[in-house]
């Protein structure tokens, strides 16, 4: 990590504590519009299949982890994040009807602006399916999901603080 990274992260450390109260306010005075779901749509939680039971398998077979420093699409209850590094990571969203959305991109710590207007977003359907194993299906099955308990977390274990 070089010097100009260290100085975002430092000032990344005192954002995140403030990060969805001010996102908050700009979305309720609409001095910044996000509605609908982001594109990359990788399929289906299968039947049966907790949000608990996903978040215990990404977590701990392949380290991603809640990503509070993102917006909130329609209907989400899950983002979590795997940080490769200080300035990519992939992003995963679940939402309440079961659907799995995410991509590859660069990190909002790192790479702020890009990261605001999508610039260098991919699509990596492969990956999302390697990390989902069986927790991904083609069909929809029907379902209800609740909101992630620890979405908005400022002390989410999946920081840049963690990188060296």
């Amino acid at each position: 990590m070089n010097s100009g990274d260290k100085i975002k992260k430092h000032v990344w450390s005192f954002i995140y504590k403030f990060f969805h109260k001010f996102q908050t306010f700009l979305l309720k005075y609409k001095i910044i519009h996000h509605k609908g779901r982001q594109e990359y749509h990788i399929g289906w939680l299968k039947a049966g299949a907790t949000l608990e039971d996903l978040k215990h398998h990404l977590h701990n077979n392949w380290g991603f982890g809640n990503h509070f420093v993102a917006w909130v699409d329609n209907g989400q209850v899950l983002s979590w994040r795997k940080l490769i590094d200080f300035n990519t990571q992939y992003h995963l969203r679940v939402f309440e009807d079961g659907e799995i959305r995410g991509h590859f991109e660069y990190t909002p710590e790192g790479h702020p602006m890009d990261h605001f207007l999508e610039s260098g977003e991919k699509e990596v359907k492969e990956d999302f399916l390697k990390f989902l194993g069986d927790f991904v299906v083609v069909n929809k099955t029907e379902m209800h999901l609740e909101i992630d308990p620890e979405a908005f977390n400022p002390k989410s274990e999946i920081t840049v603080d963690n990188l060296k």
